[in-house]
């Protein structure tokens, strides 16, 4: 395992946090990036914080992962768990207006069906939150296992 890097490079960090971002090239000035990104995500605007949730997968998705994604996501494909999560997934955007995200760390998707069940009816502020803190969480993961 690495530890966290004193700096990164923009194409280093959008690979973390899936994808080319404000918030990305902001971090890519910082001095340890993902140690300030835990602070500076939820110092983002509305538009900003919704477009790095944007970037990331659904959980679940099939389409248009990338290579870390679909590792992580692994290969739980029974078909009645994709449809349950493709439903609330659906739900949760509809209710709070952006992705649910959520660190997997290797959970099979069947135990994420039961986050995503506590988590829908949250406050959207809170869930906005958790979200953030999730992405950040599995940038930091994809940092000290790559």
């Amino acid at each position: 395992m690495r530890e966290l890097p004193r700096q990164l490079t923009v194409d280093q960090l959008a690979e973390l946090f899936e994808g080319r971002t404000r918030f990305v090239e902001r971090l890519a000035t910082e001095p340890d990036p993902l140690t300030r990104a835990r602070t500076l995500v939820h110092e983002l605007s509305l538009d900003g914080k919704h477009e790095i949730l944007a970037a990331h997968p659904a959980i679940g998705q099939r389409a248009g992962l990338s290579e870390r994604s679909a590792a992580e996501q692994g290969t739980d494909a029974d078909p009645v768990v994709l449809e349950q999560l493709a439903r609330l997934n659906a739900a949760y955007e509809s209710r709070h207006g952006f992705r649910f995200v959520v660190f997997v760390n290797r959970r099979p998707k069947a135990e994420i069906l039961d986050v995503l069940r506590e988590r829908i009816d949250n406050p959207t502020d809170a869930e906005l939150e958790t979200a953030l803190d999730e992405l950040v969480a599995i940038a930091c993961d994809r940092w000290v296992r790559a």
